[in-house]
């Protein structure tokens, strides 16, 4: 009877200190998730998110100009990490919208950072679209919930001074170098 005893009690034991606590990488960037910030966090979980680094809300210096709902979240020396919008930074319960990726730590499993170049961003993922503004190609990747701007003048000369011409994923050198990485969560 003991010996059954023993073994109920020693086998959940066994079991448990053969499993490996799975730690999430906090500079991963993944679906809905970029390190511990999840697409569900509330701006008011923000600080037990990111209890390493430093927030802060910016304000905007004119008073007539519209306030922003830009959060800044800094790394305990001093370097920018990331630029979080929420849908209402005042409201606690708001969630983040879109986040703007500084820190090239950050990395998606293929390792495409804010440093990476566009032959990083074809290799790896399925360009959705690429849209044409005054003076960047925005390229989207659906599949990881991104976008990115490359200046255009890293394009050949057509593209400089024209919005009206389409860009190809042709026409994008391998070797320009990714001007923003942003990650647009959708609120569905």
């Amino acid at each position: 009877m003991k010996t059954k005893i023993f073994l109920t009690l020693l086998i959940p034991i066994v079991i448990s200190s053969c499993q490996k606590e799975v730690k999430q990488d906090p500079f991963e960037i993944s679906n809905n998730r970029i390190g511990l910030l999840t697409h569900e966090v509330m701006v008011s979980q923000l600080d037990s998110v990111f209890a390493t680094d430093s927030i802060t809300k910016r304000v905007s210096a004119n008073q007539y100009l519209a306030a922003t709902n830009e959060i800044e979240v800094y790394d305990k020396g001093g370097n920018k990490l990331l630029i979080l919008e929420a849908s209402d930074q005042s409201d606690p319960a708001s969630t983040i919208e879109s986040i703007q990726v500084i820190d090239a730590r950050y990395k998606t499993n293929s390792g495409l950072s804010a440093n990476s170049t566009f032959k990083d961003i074809k290799e790896h993922y399925n360009i959705s679209k690429i849209n044409n503004t005054l003076s960047t190609a925005v390229i989207f990747v659906d599949s990881i919930q991104a976008y990115f701007t490359i200046d255009k003048k890293q394009l050949p000369g057509k593209f400089q001074s024209n919005t009206d011409l389409k860009i190809e994923v042709t026409d994008i050198p391998d070797s320009a170098k990714i001007k923003n990485f942003w990650i647009s969560w959708d609120k569905n």
